[in-house]
């Protein structure tokens, strides 16, 4: 386990909700901020607030040394081989958008295939939906095993040679299944078709190496792993990233603009329309320091332990189901569960109460809860600076709940 200090870089979790000392177990929906991101956010604002890339005055100069600074760190990050593959773009959402809208309309046909999962967040089936109505493409979904993870032999046998594309993410935000990216890219690969990965429930977890997994895209959210919000990343490899058009036009990306026609910068640049998210980037790449110096090894390892406890102890309680992988270790630090006879939203009421927070709904994933027979479920989601004592006062509440509701 991680030791409990660690709670002392997160201001916000010093502090009572209800009469109690809070309980933060939301982080799949956004994670809290250290003060270390703060103080780089302050600093930017306080002392470097300029425009980047244009101006040749001091305070230019060292805004954009901030902003490039941080993508070197994302570079680093994730194992790219070049700055020229990171893209700054709003969210893991804009990423994903931006390669159905430019890879996929340029690259997918009448009759080629999309092949996505169950599991996927809204943000990773919607776009996918337009740009095969928008095409005449066919989208298809491989099926998850009865313990919510994902079989090889389904995707092979669901991925074939009319295959375009393969959209999966890494870590579902409800069950927590830990999905084999390497191997799915194979298949991808071996068929003709693009890899692309959601990322954004394994930046903040897992240490990723994108050279490794062997995957085209990668979309994450800065939120999501200590960062600001309204910052994400994009990653493309290269040689497809130059192929592709820009979706988003107006300054910042622009070579020479005539009367009639236009060029575009080189990478990373074209695809970073308008003035770029300077205070986020820098806000990121304090993140990324932060997460670096504890070890994503050691946040893995407590999360992974910190879900096993949890599912541990909220098994003793009769008529509480557990969604998603029952091995601890083939899942991420997130639980999610449903109590016979309460609603999810009035269960995260009590929670609340008690100055316990989890998250209550779909989780922007419909088509998985239709696939689960369910309309709703709770989540309780683990990260770097939750302990024993959180996991003991949430199957305390879930306790509490049952008797009140019985």
């Amino acid at each position: 386990m991680l030791s409990k200090e660690i709670r002392n870089h997160f201001p916000i979790l010093d502090q009572e909700i209800n009469g109690h000392p809070l309980v933060y177990l939301d982080s799949a929906a956004t994670s809290q901020k250290p003060q270390q991101v703060i103080d780089a956010l302050t600093k930017y604002y306080a002392e470097d607030n300029s425009n980047v890339h244009r101006g040749v005055h001091s305070l230019g100069n060292r805004a954009t040394e901030g902003y490039e600074n941080a993508r070197e760190k994302v570079r680093e990050f994730i194992n790219a081989k070049s700055t020229q593959e990171i893209i700054f773009m709003r969210g893991a959402t804009t990423a994903l958008n931006t390669v159905a809208q430019s890879y996929g309309r340029a690259n997918v046909g009448e009759g080629d295939e999309i092949v996505i999962t169950y599991m996927e967040h809204h943000s990773n089936i919607i776009p996918w939906q337009q740009l095969a109505k928008e095409k005449g493409a066919v989208l298809k979904y491989i099926d998850l095993e009865e313990d919510g993870t994902l079989s090889l032999d389904k995707v092979r046998e669901t991925v074939t040679d009319r295959t375009k594309i393969v959209s999966v993410m890494y870590v579902s935000n409800v069950l927590g299944t830990m999905n084999p990216i390497k191997e799915i890219a194979e298949i991808a690969h071996a068929n003709g078709a693009v890899m692309v990965v959601d990322g954004a429930q394994a930046a903040p977890h897992l240490k990723l190496d994108v050279q490794k997994l062997d995957c085209d895209f990668l979309a994450f959210s800065g939120h999501k792993m200590c960062g600001p919000t309204g910052i994400g990343v994009l990653y493309g490899k290269k040689e497809l990233l130059n192929q592709m058009d820009p979706i988003e036009f107006g300054g910042e990306m622009i070579d020479f603009v005539g009367l009639y026609d236009s060029t575009w910068k080189e990478l990373p640049w074209k695809f970073e329309g308008g003035t770029p998210i300077i205070a986020g980037a820098i806000g990121l790449g304090a993140a990324i320091d932060f997460l670096r110096e504890v070890g994503l090894d050691k946040i893995e390892r407590h999360e992974h332990e910190l879900a096993g406890l949890a599912m541990e102890k909220m098994s003793e309680i009769e008529g509480l189901q557990i969604y998603g992988p029952v091995d601890p270790k083939k899942r991420a630090g997130i639980v999610t569960f449903n109590l016979e006879g309460v609603h999810p939203h009035d269960l995260a009421t009590v929670l609340d109460m008690n100055g316990i927070a989890v998250r209550a709904g779909h989780h922007c994933a419909q088509p998985l809860m239709k696939w689960l027979d369910v309309s709703a479920t709770a989540r309780a989601s683990f990260y770097l600076y939750n302990t024993e004592d959180d996991v003991d006062r949430l199957v305390e509440g879930l306790r509490m709940a049952k008797e009140y509701f019985q």
